[in-house]
């Protein structure tokens, strides 16, 4: 019986943190955001990576708690992506504003620090 509950929490946690690992960065969709005036936030992922969706939790909770910001994420094997903002790492956590890169972090996944960095930025 403790094999079967083993086997299905594995289950669940892993399958629950590969759900929210999608890429949703489009180029014109950062172009435009940026031309908004919005801050825009940009995240690198890979399927193994549990520190890249602990990242993406808190990101998506930001873009619920902060006003005039934008988020996308991609999967850093995604070549024209990665080369585009020169991520070579998952979880690298890139902010934006006023069409500049203004923070770069590489396995931030505190989300009192990355709240206080999105703060600093607005």
């Amino acid at each position: 019986m403790k094999k079967i509950f083993l086997i299905t929490f594995c289950f669940f946690v892993f399958n629950s943190s590969s759900i929210s690992k999608e890429t949703t960065f489009k180029k014109e969709l950062f172009d435009k955001a940026q031309a908004d005036g919005k801050v825009v936030i940009v995240s690198s992922w890979i399927n193994y990576c549990t520190s890249c969706a602990s990242q993406m939790k808190v990101l998506d909770k930001a873009k619920n708690d902060f006003d005039n910001i934008e988020y996308f994420k991609f999967d850093v094997t995604n070549k024209e992506i990665a080369q585009m903002f020169d991520v070579q790492y998952q979880t690298t956590l890139l902010i934006f504003k006023n069409n500049e890169e203004v923070h770069r972090s590489i396995g931030q996944t505190n989300k009192d620090k990355i709240y206080s960095i999105i703060e600093s930025v607005l």
